[in-house]
């Protein structure tokens, strides 16, 4: 079982791992749209299984954030609005 305890930052290491991902593929996208550049593809080849490991890595990121963020969101409702909505 992963250890995704909540850790003194209100958040866990895989939702770190997530974020980090998700601004990974972020910045990719964003280099595609303005500079027709993946830099993904650049450092790991085009489509090859490193880049492609790296594309659902992100992707299966993004689902867990969405995931994690109504998961939050639920916590959430009926705290006070001084409170950082992360707090046990």
């Amino acid at each position: 079982m992963v250890d995704t305890r909540i850790n003194e930052t209100g958040l866990s290491w895989l939702a770190w791992l997530a974020i980090v991902l998700v601004v990974v593929g972020a910045l990719n996208w964003g280099l595609v749209g303005l500079f027709n550049f993946d830099l993904v593809a650049a450092i790991f080849g085009r489509l090859s299984a490193v880049s492609r490991i790296v594309y659902v890595l992100v992707a299966l990121a993004g689902l867990y954030l969405l995931f994690l963020s109504t998961r939050l969101a639920t916590r959430t409702r009926g705290v006070s609005t001084t409170g950082t909505g992360f707090d046990r």
